[in-house]
């Protein structure tokens, strides 16, 4: 078995990433001018089966027309599953039309490796077919992991595409997949002694890192419930996600503060690497700092958080 490492061609901040409709082209501009740090326009679950054209031809014209990346957005689009006849359309009408305004597209209900190839296969033609720069690695492809199919198969759809820069924990689906009780998207059950969605977002946080992908945690259902968000949004960034989505403009600036390393911890990481490499220079591998002791494990993950500190300050 191969143990080629798949790292994404690009790194996004991606700490907030708040839905919308593509029945609903009023909100694609107040998405763009929002502090959220990706959008993604909604062909799916948020879009009646007899809309699902018109909201196809909003979101090609939403690509088109708003300067998303000069706003500072990733945006993508959420096709159909491709258990639908609606996915090839998706996929054929936004790349032709509109694939050189797209960053991503987020796939549904991926349940195997190949659910990711057909969706590569297809990007790949049309962008070979219209001539689309692909200098960069061209359009990216994120994988949506919500249902038992897709996690019993998690780790090699994280080695799917080259293509692939993100999974995400759809909850909600992933509930029903499981049949488990629940009383709130996102949210957990009383009867449950602790996180019931501990286990399925560990295990997808696993094969995200072992395959440099970017982990994103899903929905948390209940907008006016800001503690309920905060403490998921929390767990899921110990754990060492990246971000989570916002299916409201409310639940933005919760999802930007958990997931934005705060000032003292910047400044203790740079003070982290500084003592380790002046530590390197005396010929030694560990140092101590403010009665720890520091070595090249602390200087990884200092890095890590002085490369998303420096991440956001660019933004």
């Amino acid at each position: 078995m191969s143990h080629t490492r798949y790292a994404p061609a690009r790194q996004r901040l991606q700490r907030s990433e708040l839905a919308v409709p593509g029945t609903n082209p009023a909100l694609f501009e107040k998405a763009a001018a929002s502090d959220v740090d990706y959008v993604f326009l909604d062909l799916e679950d948020a879009v009646a089966p007899g809309d699902k054209e018109q909201a196809r031809r909003n979101v090609i014209d939403g690509l088109r027309d708003i300067d998303w990346r000069g706003l500072g957005k990733t945006i993508s689009v959420r096709i159909n599953g491709i258990d639908t006849h609606y996915m090839y359309r998706d996929v054929v009408d936004v790349v032709e039309q509109a694939g050189e305004h797209l960053d991503t597209i987020l796939i549904p209900k991926v349940g195997v490796a190949a659910d990711v190839y057909m969706v590569d296969a297809m990007v790949t033609q049309i962008e070979e077919a219209t001539g689309l720069d692909v200098s960069d690695g061209g359009i990216g492809i994120e994988a949506l992991i919500e249902t038992t199919l897709g996690m019993a198969n998690v780790e090699s759809i994280a080695t799917s595409s080259r293509r692939l820069e993100a999974m995400h924990f759809g909850v909600a689906d992933y509930a029903a997949s499981c049949r488990a009780r629940t009383t709130n998207i996102g949210g957990l059950n009383p009867d449950y002694p602790g996180d019931q969605w501990h286990q399925a977002l560990s295990r997808m946080l696993v094969a995200c890192r072992a395959y440099g992908i970017r982990p994103i945690d899903g929905p948390f259902g209940d907008f006016n419930d800001p503690d309920g968000y905060l403490d998921g949004a929390r767990r899921a960034a110990a754990l060492g996600y990246e971000g989570k989505w916002a299916i409201h403009p409310s639940q933005i600036e919760l999802a930007n503060q958990v997931f934005s390393p705060p000032a003292d911890e910047v400044d203790r990481a740079h003070r982290i690497l500084a003592a380790l490499e002046e530590a390197a220079v005396e010929g030694r591998g560990a140092a101590q700092l403010e009665g720890r002791m520091i070595d090249a494990a602390s200087a990884r993950m200092a890095a890590n958080v002085v490369a998303q500190a420096a991440a956001i300050d660019g933004k």
